[in-house]
């Protein structure tokens, strides 16, 4: 189980450091073993890591593919060494063995269609930093939470 967080400026305004590290603070307990922020104008996301598929460092989060996409994720991919040769084979080269990767390389590849290829539970944020959109999923089931508010500022 790991704990995501982010918040998206609606008038473009910079995003408060301390707010998003404040939430993601809030959800240490979901992730013990790591934390990690990233920020882009208009934008924060948080994420609190357990780490259990790739315990190397390189699988931290916010995780970025190609210095475009970023993505904070919380759950399991269970078919994701099927997806990641299925891409492999189209060219792409992965830096870890997280799911977590091969999340985002299916996006860059699929965009939202991307979705229908995976099987397991989980909820995300990725953040396309070229086009400076935000989109985010949960499993089919609802599994692993994915909970927001809007106020007339912020969605978060």
């Amino acid at each position: 189980m790991c704990g995501i967080s982010g918040i998206v400026s609606k008038d473009n305004g910079t995003v408060c450091e301390e707010h998003i590290r404040r939430i993601t603070d809030l959800i240490a307990h979901r992730g013990p073993d790591d934390s990690g922020l990233y920020f882009s104008p208009g934008l924060a996301l948080g994420h609190r890591r357990l780490a259990i598929i790739d315990l190397n460092p390189r699988g931290r989060q916010p995780m970025s593919f190609r210095s475009r996409y970023w993505i904070t994720y919380n759950g399991e991919i269970y078919n994701y060494l099927e997806i990641r040769r299925e891409l492999e084979l189209r060219g792409v080269v992965f830096h870890t063995m997280t799911d977590t990767e091969v999340i985002l390389a299916a996006y860059a590849e699929w965009g939202v269609n991307c979705l229908s290829r995976f099987n397991g539970m989980w909820a995300f944020a990725i953040y396309d930093s070229v086009e400076r959109k935000l989109f985010l999923a949960r499993d089919r089931f609802g599994v692993k939470p994915l909970y927001y508010t809007e106020t007339p500022h912020q969605f978060a």
